[in-house]
């Protein structure tokens, strides 16, 4: 018995030279990949550092120290932009045309999104290929049309035109990703529920919506980041000044204090909160959204 534990020592610390030299071959070959994604990663946070240690600078320190963290941290360019321009007017508009749009094409999306997992009907395919298709058409070729169309029901300068619009845009990649994440739901769950007496509605809200928690909420973040940080639509369909929303806002308002750079970094970092908080509140589900479908059945 002792002869065969010394002989599996010996055989053990024979391989771990091998492991060793495995590891140390793996590591260099993932090497240049590593420092590839680390320069990617600064050039991707650079823009947020600069625009996070400007905003709790002074004008005067900013002239002197660009780069630099700041030495005397100071809230003064944060009251300046809140009270330098109609902030919290700016806001609520931004809050209401997000929120209508991210729901009213929410509640089209599950809807669409069930019928192409879950139901054979004729034209379907094609129906789903011209969805794709919309994904990748961009928006500022549609700016036009879609003005001149608003203007025929008088939906221009409106918070109900600016919602639709919002709502068209996102609308397909929103059926698009719950489409397959719906695909990767068991069907035998739907099999079950139909057997017991369940409708179309019961399958939706007590089986496919609470399975599809982590789609939902990247699509909510997904869609409410992009509505939120819209500037070119906005601008053109809401051209009122008390319809502005915060990215026109503070668009406007760097103009005004375009000398005042902390000033405007502040604007700008207050406008990015909101978001901020989104992604943490749903960052749980986020990374599982992101991947549905990826996994067939």
């Amino acid at each position: 018995m002792s002869n065969l534990t010394g002989e599996l020592t010996v055989q053990a610390d024979t391989t771990a030279p091998l492991r060793a030299a495995g590891q140390r071959h793996l590591l260099r070959n993932r090497l240049p990949m590593h420092i590839t994604l680390l320069i990617f990663a600064f050039l991707v946070m650079l823009p947020a550092y600069f625009m996070l240690i400007t905003a709790f600078k002074s004008q005067d320190e900013y002239v002197f120290n660009k780069i630099g963290l700041p030495q005397t941290f100071t809230l003064s360019s944060f009251e300046t932009a809140l009270r330098g321009g109609r902030f919290f007017l700016w806001f609520g508009n931004s809050l209401i045309l997000t929120i209508g749009s991210v729901l009213l094409a929410g509640s089209v999306s599950v809807l669409a999104a069930f019928a192409f997992a879950r139901m054979q009907f004729r034209g379907r395919n094609l129906l789903m290929l011209i969805n794709t298709a919309l994904m990748v058409i961009p928006p500022v070729v549609m700016i036009v049309p879609l003005f001149l169309f608003l203007g025929e029901f008088n939906l221009t300068s409106t918070y109900q035109g600016a919602i639709i619009v919002y709502a068209g845009l996102i609308t397909p990649f929103s059926i698009y990703m719950l489409t397959n994440f719906f695909k990767t739901i068991p069907h035998e769950l739907i099999e079950a529920a139909l057997i017991d007496g369940a409708t179309i509605r019961d399958i939706l809200r007590r089986v496919i919506v609470p399975l599809s928690a982590p789609a939902l909420v990247t699509m909510v973040i997904v869609n409410a980041l992009w509505v939120w940080n819209d500037l070119l639509i906005a601008l053109v369909l809401l051209p009122k000044d008390e319809l502005r929303t915060l990215m026109v806002g503070i668009t406007v308002f760097g103009t005004r204090f375009n000398s005042d750079v902390p000033v405007t970094m502040a604007g700008m970092l207050l406008a990015s909160v909101p978001m901020i908080v989104l992604y943490l509140l749903g960052q749980r589900y986020f990374i599982k959204g992101l991947i549905a479908g990826a996994i067939k059945e």
